[in-house]
């Protein structure tokens, strides 16, 4: 049987698209209508957000931790987290973990080095962007990385905690985001991190500037493939 994914939840729309990925592609790799066992926990997006605001990142580690111990209380084999914000908190409680976790940057990592990029923009929200989240797993495999501005960092949080969080999507929000990108082509970068798990519901490859990294679905598949390793092992 494949393994028991666990998935640790933060805001909505990033989670459910996380999770349709899983079950939509599971059957290319375990048969028709096949996917991995999915259980999900996820607290009040606000007890996250009132951590984030005063800067409590102990605080946004103890709800992700239990949610990590319900999850394997469960059954759970392993974790995943579709919200790259609150992955700056892992540190502070990796230690006390149940259960292993993919890291969600090192899914992105892993893809920008298989499709031979070498310079990636960043996008997310603020406290996203302005941390090592990501600079860390994209610098331990050799690649460049820019942020957004500061103004551009104040817009495109602004759209995600005001509106895709809420699942809203507008015109405007996109032309925020191509606007961004396109200074990041015209910097250097051959890539692009859609580093907020909602960001893939408004861009994609097809009205991007620069190819993107889509940090929603690469993390569902990561966690597909390793669910799924243990269905194609030999007995």
């Amino acid at each position: 049987m494949p393994l028991h994914i666990g998935i640790v939840g933060c805001s909505a729309e990033g989670a459910a698209l996380c999770y349709r990925t899983i079950c939509a592609e599971g059957s290319q790799l375990l048969g028709p209508h096949a996917h991995p066992e999915i259980s999900m926990h996820t607290p009040s997006l606000a007890d996250y957000v009132a951590c984030l605001d005063r800067d409590d990142w102990q605080g946004v580690g103890e709800l992700m931790l239990a949610s990590a111990n319900k999850l394997a209380k469960i059954g759970a084999d392993f974790l995943i987290c579709p919200d790259n914000t609150i992955h700056q908190a892992l540190p502070r409680i990796e230690s006390r973990l149940p259960l292993p976790w993919l890291h969600i940057a090192d899914a992105v990592a892993v893809e920008a080095v298989a499709r031979g990029f070498r310079r990636v923009g960043l996008t997310g929200t603020r406290w996203l962007v302005d941390s090592d989240v990501y600079p860390d797993k994209l610098a331990a495999r050799g690649l460049e990385y820019m942020r957004p501005d500061n103004a551009e960092r104040d817009e495109t949080s602004r759209i995600i905690m005001d509106e895709l969080v809420y699942g809203v999507f507008k015109p405007e929000a996109v032309a925020s985001f191509q606007r961004v990108i396109a200074r990041m082509k015209d910097e250097g970068c051959d890539a692009v991190v859609l580093g907020c798990t909602e960001i893939p519901l408004i861009i994609d490859d097809a009205n991007s500037p620069l190819p993107t990294l889509d940090s929603t679905r690469l993390l569902a598949r990561a966690a597909l493939h390793r669910a799924a390793q243990v269905a194609a092992s030999p007995a």
